[in-house]
């Protein structure tokens, strides 16, 4: 799920390591799980690693069906335009978490604007900056130094000097680097 920070984008990670549970017979414990089973995991991953409850993650997914196109990728690129995922994606925050603090306590604008909806959907051309308070807040000093080490997608370009970034285009399934497997989230909710 990623919520070990820096250490997982480096080749220490754990979940990458092993691939079964630890302890002395956690590898004769092995079962190979339904094919629902694997789909339901995969949308629970997801789910988490954006921060999501049931009710939203669907509300997203069927928007996701109506909009012309592939449906998992349609709903990646909703998923990845979340105002707490741009600003994670720009550094403003160590996580999603923390980005979707910063919106809640209305510390970013939109345009100029302020918007305190964490889901709130970036479009092409729009420039979102934190608060002039917020911009000497070490925190966020913090966050955008270890967002150096992350780097910055090539969907969004970042005024580091300014505390604000701009989003250049949509963004496509390519640029998204996660581990998703989009099409057993459309293969679930398609029973």
């Amino acid at each position: 799920m990623f919520l070990k920070g820096d250490r997982c984008y480096s080749d220490k990670c754990a979940f990458e390591r092993r691939s079964f549970a630890p302890g002395q017979h956690g590898q004769n414990r092995f079962r190979k799980p339904s094919d629902y089973a694997v789909q339901l995991r995969e949308k629970q991953k997801v789910k988490h690693m954006y921060g999501m409850f049931e009710a939203q993650f669907r509300r997203f997914f069927e928007e996701a069906e109506r909009v012309r196109g592939v449906t998992g990728e349609t709903l990646l690129i909703m998923l990845e335009r979340r105002l707490d995922n741009v600003l994670y994606r720009l550094g403003f925050a160590s996580s999603r978490t923390q980005g979707r603090q910063m919106v809640r306590h209305s510390l970013v604008t939109v345009n100029g604007r302020k918007v305190n909806i964490p889901s709130f959907q970036v479009k092409p051309g729009d420039v979102v900056a934190l608060k002039e308070k917020q911009q000497k807040n070490e925190l966020v000093v913090d966050n955008m130094q270890g967002a150096a080490r992350r780097g910055v997608p090539s969907w969004l370009e970042l005024d580091a000097a300014a505390f604000k970034g701009v989003v250049k285009a949509m963004p496509n399934r390519d640029e998204i680097t996660m581990p998703i497997q989009e099409q057993l989230i459309v293969e679930l909710y398609s029973k």
